[in-house]
């Protein structure tokens, strides 16, 4: 190859990576968690690499999904579940504390809903957002028989969750994000409801999509195609070897 071919192949690669906007953090998305990841401080600190993993396939195809759950939503609330996700730590590194508001996309049962509701407090709120009806008259039923008077459901859409402009400090996507059939749009709208310094966490496991999974480094490509940055990765969800949680910030 010529030295004029050599320096033309540098500057085109240059500029695909500049492209990306500085200071972004980039990760191209393994089948598995990514070989170069280090544990720091309990979480697992993802390696930094060129691309992200785009929404869509080549052809336009966009990629796979699992069909949003519509089944009995007692399922949700079974007796370990909070000792098996730890949902007090996830919590913690969300920086979910008395008097903060929180958005739980994809409330299903209210499980998570119910939960934060009483670690904010009075003075702090929960939106409670599900794109199926069902599921949002159930977390009402739910808030009231609990006497949650901070929790305001919402029904959203399948490609705007409808969070009022800058009014959460959190998010939780617990075991939903596989369902979102288009993810960046989604993902970039919830950037507009979130307060400065807000935390998004997303809690999967890896798979295809259509296995009501999603591995951990699409998510990762998508987040960053939305805006975000990745701030934490941890296993400690549970204890199978494919759970994941994530932590964003915006960008």
């Amino acid at each position: 190859m010529s030295l004029r071919g050599t320096i033309t192949l540098r500057v085109l690669a240059v500029c695909l990576v500049g492209g990306l906007g500085a200071g972004a953090q980039t990760t191209v998305p393994p089948a598995t968690p990514p070989a170069a990841a280090q544990a720091v401080g309990g979480a697992q600190q993802p390696a930094a690499l060129a691309f992200p993993f785009p929404e869509q396939k080549s052809g336009g195809t966009q990629r796979a999904t699992s069909a949003p759950y519509a089944g009995d939503l007692s399922i949700f609330d079974y007796p370990d579940r909070d000792k098996k996700l730890q949902v007090g730590r996830v919590m913690d590194l969300l920086g979910i504390s008395v008097g903060k508001s929180v958005a739980d996309l994809g409330a299903g049962s209210g499980w998570f809903t119910a939960r934060a509701a009483r670690r904010v407090g009075p003075g702090g709120r929960v939106y409670a957002e599900d794109i199926n009806p069902n599921a949002v008259t159930y977390v009402e039923a739910r808030a009231k028989r609990e006497g949650l008077t901070n929790v305001r459901c919402v029904l959203g859409s399948p490609d705007d969750p409808s969070l009022p402009p800058g009014s959460v400090d959190a998010v939780l996507l617990l075991k939903v994000y596989h369902e979102i059939s288009h993810p960046v749009a989604v993902m970039t709208k919830v950037r507009a409801g979130l307060r400065p310094g807000a935390k998004v966490g997303i809690i999967d496991r890896n798979g295809n999509g259509a296995d009501h999974g999603v591995d951990m480094g699409v998510v990762m490509g998508e987040m960053l195609q939305a805006g975000y940055r990745l701030v934490g990765q941890y296993d400690f969800t549970k204890a199978d070897g494919q759970d994941y949680f994530l932590v964003f910030v915006a960008r």
